[in-house]
């Protein structure tokens, strides 16, 4: 009975939330996200939650991949019952957001940070929220913790975030999938990209990834290493990861909490890189994540 109390309670709690759209206007175009505010009438930390790479929107949904996941959504909600604030956010050409894409040769890297800060001063003042945060998923999660500082964000969470250098990823994940020769071809080059030789003709049976539009966003990526990023970030930090992540490997983890030792860390048996264990949002990151947010306001 007392669970059953429990569980009406919270989603009575989710239910009273505050969600609502808002909207970040840049020189370049309007960018849209979802602001979900606790039902609790007392300043709330706000985390922002930055999805993960290609096309994935606020809720944590990407159309190249099977089914929805809406993990980002599904984070949101639990974090509202917990006293959390959340901004979801459609990246620069996603979703919402896509009208204010530029053309494709004008995408980097920084880009996504510039807004991802941009969304952080925005509610940096904001008397709603006693703290702001900067969180990310996947991809996001770098994002996250290199738009922090300008940001003036209290702390960073980066839930499921690479640990080793966007070319050593991106190699890790090609070599199992390509035949022999045509990854030689791949790595060359992606070493010439990383080096910031873009323009070069795409060899054969790569055009979808190494075509020359997409070839300064990728030299914009590739060298950097999120490692050292979390290691120039002083701040608190939470860092999130699951055993059972396909994308994100234990020596991702290992590398991000050897980076900055004082960080705290959640590591789940079972979660997925989606945060789930066994189709479900994995509880315990939404309470640590709850638990840590909320100790940025003391």
């Amino acid at each position: 009975m007392k669970h059953l109390l429990c569980a009406a309670a919270a989603a009575l709690l989710a239910t009273l939330a505050q969600a609502q759209p808002v909207t970040l206007t840049t020189p370049s175009g309007t960018l849209h996200g979802t602001l979900t505010v606790p039902a609790e009438p007392k300043p709330a930390p706000l985390l922002l939650l930055h999805p993960g790479s290609g096309p994935t929107d606020r809720d944590g949904n990407n159309p190249l991949l099977p089914g929805h996941a809406g993990s980002l959504k599904l984070l949101a909600e639990a974090l509202a019952t917990r006293g959390v604030a959340t901004l979801r956010i459609d990246k620069r050409g996603i979703a919402q957001s896509a009208p204010a894409a530029p053309a494709e040769a004008g995408l980097r890297f920084g880009g996504y940070v510039d807004d991802a800060a941009g969304w952080l001063r925005q509610y940096a003042g904001d008397a709603r929220f006693c703290a702001v945060l900067a969180g990310g998923h996947s991809e996001g999660a770098q994002i996250a913790v290199r738009a922090a500082e300008a940001g003036g964000a209290r702390a960073v969470v980066l839930l499921a975030g690479a640990g080793r250098p966007a070319l050593a990823l991106v190699r890790a994940q090609l070599q199992p999938q390509l035949p022999a020769a045509l990854y030689a071809q791949a790595d060359a080059a992606l070493t010439r990209i990383a080096a910031g030789e873009v323009g070069q003709p795409t060899p054969p049976g790569l055009e979808a990834l190494l075509r020359p539009s997409v070839q300064p966003y990728l030299a914009s990526w590739l060298a950097l290493d999120p490692a050292a990023d979390l290691a120039r970030w002083r701040g608190p930090a939470l860092v999130v990861w699951g055993e059972a992540d396909a994308q994100v490997s234990a020596a991702d983890f290992t590398a991000l909490a050897q980076a900055r030792p004082d960080a705290q860390t959640l590591r789940v048996a079972g979660m997925d890189h989606a945060l789930k264990v066994g189709g479900e949002l994995a509880p315990q990151v939404a309470e640590a994540v709850a638990v840590f947010a909320q100790g940025q306001c003391r």
